[in-house]
């Protein structure tokens, strides 16, 4: 069965710890919240994939059937590294008080 990854925005908190163990399918936006890759989690990176998600601090990170509907993100950008650092981007707010 074929997988991707997933995230809950509003679960995740930023650690970046995703990114650091599965860089091939995982990158930061500015402010350290995943961009996921557009593409099914190749079989030699599911182990890898399974651990991210099992390390995961905030519990946001998620498998789940290649099949399942994705969100485009909005700049149009699928290539996770290259997505943070457009300085146009923008959804997201700094964490800070309130």
């Amino acid at each position: 069965m074929r997988h991707r990854m997933a995230v809950n925005p509003i679960a995740c908190t930023g650690h970046g710890i995703c990114s650091e163990l599965l860089p091939e399918l995982i990158g930061l936006d500015e402010w350290g919240y995943p961009i996921l890759a557009e593409r099914d989690v190749p079989h030699d990176l599911a182990p890898l994939s399974r651990r991210a998600v099992r390390l995961c601090p905030a519990l946001a990170l998620r498998l789940e059937a290649a099949s399942a509907e994705r969100r485009v993100p909005t700049d149009g950008t699928r290539d996770p590294a290259a997505a943070g650092r457009h300085s146009g981007r923008t959804g997201r707010r700094a964490a800070g008080p309130r």
